[in-house]
């Protein structure tokens, strides 16, 4: 599997509904990447100007064409992926203040 680092900016109008979504576990199901995505924005990151970045494993060509459809592209917008090694994006990013502080510290199973 490849991993990416994925930087996006955020839908100001739907930040809050994602945030409501993501406590609910409402992707949780999806299949194959609900799981794991969930998990993943829970903990994402904030750059500047309002630009989200997280590290995503995907195998689909073009990367994250599966969760960009059914997710993603409602509540960003210009996403953007980098080629990175397993952990590199965590890595590079793990300073940065959370999207989402209260859902990163919930580490309830899921």
């Amino acid at each position: 599997m490849a991993h990416y680092l994925v930087r996006a900016y955020v839908k100001p109008q739907q930040l809050e509904h994602l945030a409501r979504r993501l406590e609910e576990l409402a992707f949780a199901d999806l299949e194959p990447f609900g799981l794991e995505l969930t998990r993943n924005l829970r903990n994402a990151r904030v750059l500047e100007c309002g630009v989200a970045a997280w590290e995503e494993e995907d195998d689909c060509m073009p990367p994250l064409a599966q969760e960009r459809a059914a997710i993603l592209d409602r509540y960003f917008r210009q996403i953007e992926v980098e080629p990175v090694e397993a952990e590199e994006g965590w890595d590079r990013i793990a300073e940065l203040p959370k999207l989402f502080p209260a859902l990163a510290a919930d580490t309830g199973e899921y």
